[in-house]
């Protein structure tokens, strides 16, 4: 299987200090999945990690509120309601106690808003998420843009 998870490793020790995760359809296809992707969430946090979840799917059974709200009622935080009109989310947490999460909930269409990528606890660094892609998709050869685009 092709790995979705970006490793943030310090300069000194190697150690890791946060994971950006694009989730697949696989993450979402049943209830094992789901509770797999969000146990890796939690054991990152609890271990320190920072962790940025990008989450382009709509909602399924298995997660109605979005996979932030499954992560975030594990954590023991109230109910999450992502906006009807922007089911999709990316979101930015940060391991500090207790853990914080930057929200950013969107839609099919809507450019990609440069999330904060905690590094330690105080500081982070902005992921330029709209201009990476736009500069990947500009690389994808026109044959294969014409396939995707249908």
């Amino acid at each position: 299987a092709k790995r979705r998870t970006l490793v943030i490793r310090h300069a000194t020790g190697d150690r890791i200090v946060a994971l950006v995760e694009i989730v697949s359809p696989a993450n979402k296809h049943n209830h094992a999945s789901l509770e797999d992707f969000v146990a890796k969430v939690m054991s990152a946090l609890k271990e320190g990690i920072h962790v940025m979840v990008i989450d382009p799917f709509p909602p399924t059974r298995h997660d109605p509120q979005g996979l932030h709200g499954v992560i975030w009622e594990e954590l023991g935080e109230p109910h999450y309601e992502p906006p009807v009109d922007r089911p999709l989310g990316m979101v930015s947490y940060c391991a500090k106690s207790p853990i914080s999460a930057y929200i950013e909930p969107t839609r099919v269409g809507l450019p990609l808003t440069e999330m904060p990528l905690f590094l330690t606890n105080t500081h982070y660094i902005r992921t330029p998420l709209e201009a990476t892609y736009m500069q990947a998709w500009a690389g994808v050869p026109e044959r294969w843009r014409r396939v995707i685009e249908g």
